[in-house]
């Protein structure tokens, strides 16, 4: 039997359209219903107890939409919220570390691994604790990526220059390997890997976790296999037509109409 109910996806802001856009590949028949927080982007400095309350109520908001599975594709609200929000929603939840770390544990040939992230997210550990004695791991904390990417920029002197610095530690301890560990960062691969070098693997999470959505959805017995086509909407608790405007350069596709999400949190 079909369940149509569609897969709900959230981020801080755009940079889980890339995870949106691996499920759509190798799920094609799903539907998805993404929200970006707009409003309080950026999440990598604010506090875990912050980024965990927005995210609380955006998820709850998704759940009372009625999907049918949630996908975190954040890391700095992995890191900070995920515990939590399995525990309230009723439906299953997929995160965005645990696939990356299994891909870069597979690509590495030296086992010196490294991973780059928001501030929250370097800061908790949560990624040095996934890889264990799996490899010797490298973090650096790029603050202003995500600000970059958000206002659609992906090529600047400023963000060329902001790698190069953030970069330095990974390229010193010989990384062959390295964990895009947000998911506005494949928006920036091309710098990355000019800036890494040719032979470093980069690592984004997007694959490895439509996979684990695939995976969810066999278990439950929950896939979509309705005839017509599937529909995807967007929501943003930010400016619907900046996040427009930046899904549909991210995304290579028109994105339509952007809604207002009013979340708990904001209407209190």
């Amino acid at each position: 039997m079909s369940d149509d109910r569609p897969i709900g996806v959230f981020d801080s802001g755009v940079g889980g359209l890339t995870v949106a856009r691996a499920i759509w590949e190798l799920l094609p028949n799903e539907s998805v219903t993404y929200v970006g927080d707009g409003a309080h982007f950026p999440y990598g400095p604010r506090p875990v107890e912050e980024i965990r309350r927005f995210a609380m109520g955006i998820a709850e908001h998704l759940v009372a939409r009625g999907v049918k599975l949630l996908v975190v594709a954040c890391n700095s609200i992995e890191v900070s919220a995920i515990g939590d929000i399995a525990a309230a929603a009723d439906v299953p939840v997929v995160g965005v570390i645990a696939p990356g770390v299994r891909a870069a544990l597979r690509a590495t040939r030296s086992g010196v691994v490294g991973v780059i992230g928001t501030e929250a997210t370097i800061r908790t550990g949560s990624y040095q604790r996934a890889v264990g004695s799996g490899a010797t791991l490298v973090a650096a904390a790029c603050p202003l990526f995500v600000e970059h990417v958000e206002r659609g920029d992906t090529t600047s002197a400023a963000l060329r220059a902001a790698a190069a610095r953030y970069l330095a530690p990974l390229d010193r301890e010989g990384v062959d390997t390295v964990i895009m560990g947000c998911t506005h960062y494949p928006l920036l691969s091309g710098l990355l890997q000019l800036e890494l070098g040719p032979d470093v693997v980069l690592v984004s999470s997007a694959d490895e976790t439509a996979k684990d959505v695939y995976a969810e959805l066999v278990r439950a017995d929950a896939l979509r296999d309705a005839p017509d086509a599937p529909v995807h909407t967007f929501a943003t608790t930010g400016d619907p037509e900046a996040f427009r405007r930046l899904a549909e350069q991210v995304l290579g596709l028109e994105v339509g109409d952007v809604d207002r999400a009013v979340i708990a949190e904001d209407a209190a």
